[in-house]
């Protein structure tokens, strides 16, 4: 999957990690519900064939903050490889919510085009496991180059003071990626989720510190010019391969 690489100003935003239960769809969601309070309506485009990010999109109220989606999972699997999707128009930010199992040959066409990506890990020594390798398939198969610094990985439903924290970020600070935030284990996200909002709809008091957390990823994301910059400073180029065009308006929801 791939989009114009000369879109400009739009900032394409991958979420992945190969095991299933990490909180994508989680992440997506927030992010889409943060850049639509702030404007203009992003774009959420859902590869899992469970269809999560579509059915939080079914749940938000007409009354809320635009969130443009595209249901792609039919694109994102062996027989749709090189299909490349757009997203809306006047849409900066195109997030891309991939399904837990993707195959290693098609990583490279998943990510080699990403302004940004972002991969929650949870601090269970079976994710811990899962990601360790996943992202040594990112590293070896889809030729990912640590020099874009477009890579981060998001500590999900984490608990203070715990060994299984400490255990992953023993593992995060071995990883030399950054570790962008840490989101809490808390209810907010469920209760938010089965809303189609995201918890900076939420009232403040109730998420405080979550919404920090949250703050702190968008920050890095916010970045992504300046780390495409130093990327095409230090001679880093996209090599894109062929691909047809899928439109928004053949693609799903609006």
């Amino acid at each position: 999957m791939q989009s114009d690489p000369n879109r400009g100003n739009l900032h394409k935003i991958v979420i992945l990690n190969p095991k299933g239960g990490s909180g994508k769809t989680t992440l997506a969601t927030n992010l889409a519900s943060y850049f639509a309070r702030r404007g203009p309506p992003p774009t959420l485009i859902d590869c899992d064939p469970l269809g999560y990010s579509m059915r939080w999109l079914d749940n938000r109220s007409s009354k809320r903050p635009k969130v443009y989606g595209i249901a792609a999972h039919d694109h994102c699997t062996e027989s749709g490889k090189g299909v490349e999707l757009h997203a809306w128009p006047g849409s900066r930010q195109m997030i891309v919510d991939l399904p837990a199992a993707i195959p290693e040959n098609q990583l490279y066409y998943q990510t080699y085009d990403a302004d940004s990506i972002l991969i929650p890990v949870a601090p269970s020594e079976i994710d811990i496991y899962s990601a360790a390798r996943f992202i040594a398939n990112l590293l070896l198969v889809a030729q990912f180059d640590r020099r874009k610094r477009n890579l981060a990985i998001v500590a999900n439903r984490t608990r203070k003071n715990t060994v299984s924290l400490r255990m992953l970020m023993r593992f995060l600070s071995s990883l030399e990626i950054p570790v962008v935030a840490q989101l809490r284990d808390s209810q907010v996200f469920v209760r938010a989720a089965a809303q189609g909002i995201g918890i900076c709809d939420m009232p403040p008091h109730l998420v405080r510190n979550d919404l920090d957390a949250l703050e702190s990823v968008v920050t890095w994301l916010d970045n992504w010019k300046m780390r495409r910059f130093d990327a095409a400073t230090s001679g880093i180029t996209r090599r894109a391969p062929e691909a047809e065009v899928l439109t928004p308006m053949l693609a799903g929801h609006d």
